[in-house]
């Protein structure tokens, strides 16, 4: 693609570092190198390295990954619900930008940190919270929870076509979407990608969540080509760079 892309959903998994078994799966290496060899040519110039649940709060392999990966790349990370405004800065300072709940698989903060946890870290280093959720199970009360967050987005389209309404809700309230994961949703990612750009224009993000672990398929180049083909022209620099740069970046 000759698009410039922030690629706001990848892992890397870096043996060095430590692994935990999450409901039974340990994913295989997925390296700086692994990653930049797969997106040659795609046009990515900037991302977001996502802890997965796999690695629980373990920091050290997202410090070494961001140093390697250059300034247009942030860290997604899961922290517990006490770790101290010391560290959280130290983390900033490293290239952190937001704070995940992965309520989907669990392995990190619990779901009822959210407030807490999320209002602390935006009003100390200006993190938002990251949601990997499906958002069958959202719920008016939890609805109203993330709504309210200072700055929040929702992962994989939020999974499932049977929680678009419950999506599309939040996406009124000012909370983002990545259009990631298209090998492990339950939708038609092309309508829902659509639909979230034409109830707001600045809340669609792209990713390609490599390695897709655990997805039922893995990534394709394709799956770009897909968004591309779903939205009017115009509309493609903003979905691709512009609004996750602006989340991101702050550019």
């Amino acid at each position: 693609m000759t698009q410039r892309i922030f690629d706001t959903h990848l892992h890397i998994i870096d043996p060095a570092h430590p692994l935990v078994e999450n409901n039974g799966f340990m994913p295989g290496p997925f390296t700086v190198d692994d990653y930049q060899r797969r997106i040659d040519g795609l046009g990515i110039k900037g991302g977001a390295v996502v802890s997965g649940s796999f690695q629980a709060f373990d920091q050290g392999y997202l410090i070494d990954a961001l140093k390697a990966l250059g300034p247009n790349y942030v860290g997604v990370t899961q922290v517990p619900g006490d770790t101290s405004d010391t560290r959280i800065l130290e983390l900033h300072e490293a290239g952190v930008r937001a704070v995940r709940f992965n309520v989907a698989r669990g392995g990190s903060a619990n779901l009822d940190d959210i407030d807490r946890l999320a209002r602390r870290v935006h009003d100390l280093a200006g993190w938002h919270a990251e949601v990997y959720i499906d958002a069958r199970t959202i719920d008016e009360s939890l609805s109203r929870r993330i709504a309210a967050l200072p700055a929040a987005s929702i992962d994989h389209l939020g999974m499932h076509e049977d929680g678009l309404s419950n999506l599309l809700r939040l996406v009124e309230q000012g909370v983002k979407v990545k259009a990631t994961g298209f090998g492990r949703v339950e939708l038609d990612p092309a309508a829902t990608v659509r639909a979230i750009d034409a109830t707001d224009p600045t809340a669609l993000m792209v990713g390609t969540d490599l390695p897709s672990t655990r997805a039922l398929r893995p990534f394709r180049d394709e799956d770009l080509a897909l968004i591309v083909d779903a939205l009017p022209a115009d509309r493609v620099a903003d979905v691709f760079w512009n609004n996750a740069a602006s989340f991101y970046l702050g550019a």
